[in-house]
């Protein structure tokens, strides 16, 4: 996190001027403009995005939704943490190998307050996971999403000096919640969804309900003139 030191210079008109010098600490620059994506500009797109995480139990891909995706070769981007890369590892192989499936950067280990981590650790959540998925898929992520969503400015700055966009999402599924049906889900994100939203659900599992509403959430998203497309095509 950067140090701001304050130099005071006596003008004329005896108004003081504050002139920022940044002290880098382990070379990180404070980056005023940080930001978080949760929305794009678009006519007509809406990024469907999927978090496969794992933590300490094992989780393994949903194969109902995923199947679901490849038959309808329906563009997604999907953000997947190492732990669960590595449990996983054939199946993601054979799913990055279609054109509509991308693979985004979801940290190491799933940490979910990546706030309390120091600046250095987190730049390994980061960077481990990026050169795990360069080694089995020959993927570079660009994209990053913090577990949780939970975040503050000094550790998305830090995530963006090394070269990474955060997207999180502004229409959240609800889908790691059991009480939240698929009808729920379905009526919810077809009521509220607009062209540029990105909405998120879960493939590891979690989504207890997402296999059941998908269909119905894609038709509805068809119905009323909008398509899916990746964040790579949306963000640039």
């Amino acid at each position: 996190m950067g140090v701001c030191r304050w130099h005071y210079y006596r003008g004329s008109n005896s108004i003081y001027f504050a002139i920022f010098t940044f002290v880098i600490i382990l070379g990180f620059p404070l980056f005023l403009n940080a930001e978080v994506i949760k929305k794009f500009n678009s006519a007509d797109a809406v990024a469907l995005t999927f978090d496969a995480c794992e933590t300490k139990t094992p989780a393994y891909f949903d194969e109902e939704i995923l199947n679901f995706i490849i038959k309808n070769k329906i563009p997604v981007t999907i953000f997947v943490n190492k732990k669960f890369a590595e449990r996983n590892i054939d199946r993601l192989k054979e799913i990055s190998k279609y054109d509509f499936i991308e693979i985004e950067n979801h940290s190491a280990n799933h940490y979910q307050y990546m706030q309390k981590l120091d600046n250095q650790t987190i730049v390994n959540e980061v960077k481990d996971n990026e050169k795990y998925l360069i080694e089995i898929l020959g993927v570079k992520t660009k994209f990053f999403r913090f577990p949780g969503f939970n975040y503050d400015n000094r550790s998305l700055t830090v995530v963006e000096s090394i070269g990474y966009k955060v997207v999180h999402a502004n229409l959240i599924s609800g889908d790691p919640d059991k009480n939240v049906s698929a009808e729920k889900m379905y009526k919810y994100i077809s009521k509220k969804v607009r062209p540029g939203d990105i909405i998120i659900f879960h493939i590891n599992g979690r989504g207890y309900n997402t296999h059941e509403a998908l269909p119905k959430i894609y038709e509805s998203l068809k119905n009323k003139g909008l398509r899916p497309a990746l964040l790579s095509e949306l963000i640039n």
